[in-house]
C-alpha cells in the first residue's frame, strides 16, 4: 500500500458565543480553493446540535428568562476537551497546524494550547479572548476599554440563574432583533441577517466568562500567535482587543502577537470570508 506523506496545513476553526460551524463554511469555502485544509469545531452545547430552552419555539416564548439552560453543566474544560479531539485527530495528516478562535472561543482554544502545545504550530485570535493578561472573559468585557460596546440590553434572563448568557434571536421585537445585528453584525443588510441570526443558538455557558485561564510561557507562549482585530467591531471594541494583546505580550513577552487589522465587523464570515481566509492563509 502506498503511503502518503503528510499535507501541508490544516486550520482548526474554534467558533464564538451563540455560533457554531456552520458559520465558517463560506471560509471554509474560500480556504479550500486557495489549497488548505481546515476542520470546524462545534463546543458542547453549539452548533445544530444545540439544546434549546423548552419554550423558545413556541408563541410566547415561556419560561424562556427564567428555565434554567441546558448547557449549566458546561465547563470551560469540556470546551477545551472537545477542541484538543480535534487537534489530536487532525495533527497525524498535516506538516503544520493552524488553531484559529473567534470570540469566546479564545478561552477554550487557549487552555487545549496551554495543555497541549506539540499539537499546535501556530495560533489566531479572530477579535478573540486572549487569557494571558487577565484570566477571565468577563475581566475584558467588563473593562472600561469595552464600555462604549453595544448589546449590553441583549441578554435574557439572570446569566446567574439560568447557568448560561442567554440570548433570544427569535425574538418578535424588531427593536432586540435590530440591536442584535447593530452589535454583531453590522455590516451585514438586515434581509442576509435573518438567516444569519436564524443559525444562531440562545446559550452561552456562563463558565465561558467566568472560568479563568491560566496560561504559561513554556506551553502557550511558546507557540507563534497572531491578533486579527476587527475595526469597526461594536461587541468586543478595538479598544478591548489592543489592551488584550498589550497585557498578553507583556505577560508572555517571549513570542509576541503580529497584529492585522480587518475592517468591518465582530464577524467577519458573515460578510468578508473571502478577506477573512486571506488573512488565514500560512
Amino acid at each position: 500500500m502506498t503511503k502518503f506523506s503528510p499535507a501541508r496545513t490544516v486550520l482548526v476553526l474554534v467558533h464564538g458565543a451563540w455560533h457554531g460551524s456552520g458559520q465558517w463554511a463560506a471560509t471554509q469555502r474560500a480556504l479550500a480553493g486557495a489549497g488548505t485544509a481546515s476542520v470546524a469545531v462545534d463546543l458542547p452545547g453549539h452548533g445544530f446540535d444545540a439544546p434549546l430552552p423548552t419554550g423558545y419555539l413556541l408563541p410566547g416564548q415561556p419560561g424562556l428568562s427564567t428555565e434554567r439552560s441546558p448547557l449549566a453543566t458546561v465547563t470551560m474544560d469540556d470546551c477545551a476537551e472537545a477542541v484538543l479531539r480535534t487537534l489530536r485527530q487532525v495533527r497525524p495528516h498535516y506538516r503544520r497546524v493552524v488553531l484559529v478562535a473567534h470570540s469566546a472561543g479564545g478561552g477554550p482554544a487557549s487552555l487545549a494550547a496551554e495543555r497541549a502545545p506539540e499539537l499546535v504550530d501556530a495560533l489566531v485570535y479572530l477579535s478573540a479572548f486572549v487569557p494571558a493578561g487577565r484570566p477571565r472573559f468577563s475581566d475584558y468585557v467588563e473593562s472600561p476599554e469595552n464600555a462604549t460596546a453595544r448589546g449590553q440590553g441583549l441578554t435574557v434572563g439572570d446569566p446567574g440563574k439560568l447557568g448560561a448568557v442567554r440570548i433570544n434571536p427569535f425574538s418578535p421585537d424588531p427593536a432586540y432583533v435590530e440591536e442584535l445585528r447593530r452589535t454583531h453584525y453590522q455590516d451585514t443588510p438586515p434581509d442576509r441577517f435573518a438567516r444569519w441570526r436564524s443559525a444562531l443558538s440562545t446559550d452561552l455557558p456562563l463558565t465561558l466568562v467566568t472560568t479563568p485561564v491560566t496560561l504559561t510561557s513554556p506551553r502557550w507562549g511558546r507557540i507563534p500567535r497572531t491578533f486579527l482585530r476587527c475595526a469597526d467591531d461594536r461587541a468586543l471594541t478595538p479598544a478591548v482587543q489592543d489592551l488584550m494583546v498589550r497585557e498578553a505580550d507583556r505577560a508572555v513577552p517571549g513570542e509576541p502577537f503580529t497584529v492585522r487589522t480587518l475592517p468591518g465587523s465582530h464577524t467577519p464570515f458573515a460578510t468578508r470570508p473571502d478577506e477573512l481566509a486571506a488573512a488565514l492563509l500560512p
